[in-house]
């Protein structure tokens, strides 16, 4: 779903940190609408660095343990040139464990025993006296997971800074036998572990995915515990919660306050207060890198700063493999590949945009390498997760006709189908779902998950509701945040669950379905 004009587009179909380790030479140098771009300080403030930089020539960096899991982690190096202006450089450093870099974003990462050597992109070789650059990346470990001690940019060892902090170990998952099941696809059911048939029926929280790129924080209002449990009283039992990826990845253009280990912690922090209530949290990736100009773009930045067609080869895969890693062992999250996939705007026929949907590559009309829907289902399962995972359509998920025959292939066969409609979408009649959805809901799991309508009022979505209710289906409405409904579907108009009167026909029926 796009969003209201205060963030950057309306879309039809929108720490653990390792306490930074500063190094320095020893020696001193010789002689929803879009909103002003002020940040304010509302979120959990970034990683501080253990130790001040002293204003030397050379080089300091700052090495950050991001996130971390069992046997594995996701980090970060933050370089700062206090040298010369350089036009391209290269780090290097040594692990004093068995760590394998895995996957990198941001230069290009190469490791031979233990020594890491991290050479910058075409995009980012200069670097001016005072410029910094930061470059992610996943790794695996066993044992303990010790930081580097030394570094080198261009072969100059950026100095010594005495012993570092380990990072903290990773805290335990929470009970999985508390609140919300384990959803699994059987057939064309969700069942629970006792097999029981489940359904998904909640709500949207919006602002994971806007907030953070545009510098004002990470969540759109409050995700304590007492806004989590006002959607819990409206007998929702999930929460979809979008992400940015470029947030969640640390990179550059993100403000140090609302990136890597803050963005994590805090998406962390929502999960588990949703799992307390009960609810089935449903991670997805909502805004991604990637420059695309073409029919229906949202805007012109290459940053993640509104919906895309597709996602990205570079770093969508990094993303799916560090949330995927994060919550693999607690499999009552569910993951929602990529919101409103729309390749058959750039595409110039139907089987092309399929192909580009399940298999990415080379796609015509898009700019930038796609990762394809079998690459990010395979980088969820490259890591063990054997969660849910929703694969939403073409035409902003709008579209399922083909999906039956262009489907990923999972090992773990625990795929359900992801739709969106609006009351302007094309495919918004019963006579289209009977054509188009119902096929697929015979076949596997059928998940709705945004419904919502421009009219400020329900009647739209009544329609929708009934007939997912008659065939036992799921569905989410759009969304949980105060938004005036006449810009987008806005649920409520206060976090403690007022509802609008578009958001009380959902609360109305979700507890009338509760008993």
């Amino acid at each position: 779903m796009r969003h209201p004009p205060r963030t950057s587009s309306f879309v039809v179909g929108a720490a653990l940190a390792l306490a930074g380790v500063v190094l320095a030479p020893a020696a001193p140098a010789a002689a929803t609408p879009v909103r002003a771009a002020a940040p304010v300080a509302d979120a959990p403030p970034g990683t501080v660095p253990s130790r001040a930089a002293a204003p030397t020539a050379g080089c300091t960096v700052e090495y950050t343990v991001v996130n971390q899991w069992s046997g594995g982690f996701q980090g970060s190096v933050t370089v700062t040139n206090r040298g010369p202006a350089l036009d391209g450089w290269r780090l290097g450093f040594g692990f004093p464990g068995d760590q394998r870099v895995t996957q990198g974003w941001g230069a290009r990462w190469s490791q031979s025993g233990a020594s890491v050597t991290v050479v910058n992109e075409s995009w980012n070789a200069a670097l001016a006296p005072g410029a910094t650059v930061t470059a992610g990346f996943v790794a695996s470990y066993s044992g303990a997971n010790p930081a580097p001690t030394a570094f080198t940019l261009d072969g100059t060892p950026c100095g010594d800074p005495g012993g570092p902090t380990d990072p903290p170990d990773p805290p335990d998952p929470p009970d999985p036998g508390d609140g919300a099941p384990v959803l699994t696809a059987s057939g064309n059911r969700l069942v629970d572990a006792d097999g029981r048939t489940r359904r998904m029926l909640g709500v949207n929280r919006s602002g994971g995915e806007f907030m953070c790129v545009q510098g004002y924080g990470i969540f759109d209002g409050p995700v304590d515990d007492a806004s989590v449990r006002a959607i819990a009283d409206w007998k929702a039992n999930t929460v979809r919660i979008p992400l940015n990826e470029e947030c969640w990845l640390g990179l550059d253009n993100i403000d140090p306050r609302y990136r890597g280990t803050a963005y994590v912690d805090a998406v962390k922090g929502f999960v588990g207060r949703v799992l307390a209530h009960g609810m089935t949290p449903v991670l997805e990736l909502h805004w991604s890198w990637g420059r695309y100009t073409g029919n229906s773009a949202g805007c012109a930045d290459e940053h993640a700063s509104c919906q895309k067609p597709m996602p990205n080869a570079r770093y969508t895969p990094a993303f799916w493999t560090s949330v995927a890693d994060t919550f693999k062992n607690d499999r009552r999250v569910v993951f929602d590949l990529f919101n409103e996939p729309y390749p058959d705007r750039a595409t110039p026929t139907a089987d092309a945009a399929w192909a580009c949907w399940r298999d990415g590559g080379t796609c015509p009309g898009i700019g930038y390498e796609v990762a394809g829907m079998q690459d990010l289902l395979d980088a969820v399962r490259a890591t063990g997760a054997r969660n849910l995972v929703l694969v939403p359509g073409l035409a902003y998920a709008n579209d399922l006709s083909r999906w039956l025959a262009h489907a990923p292939t999972d090992p773990a066969g625990n795929l359900a189908a992801a739709w969106h409609v609006y009351n302007f979408n094309t495919c918004s009649t019963e006579s289209c779902w009977d054509a188009t959805l119902a096929p697929v809901a015979a076949r596997v799991p059928l998940v709705a998950g945004e419904i919502g309508e421009n009219t400020c009022g329900h009647g739209f979505i009544d329609r929708v509701m009934a007939w997912f209710d008659a065939r036992g289906l799921s569905y989410l409405g759009w969304t949980w945040n105060t938004w005036d409904c006449s810009a987008g579907p806005a649920l409520i108009s206060a976090y403690d669950g007022t509802p609008t009167p578009f958001g009380a026909g959902l609360r109305d029926h979700l507890r009338a379905l509760a008993g």
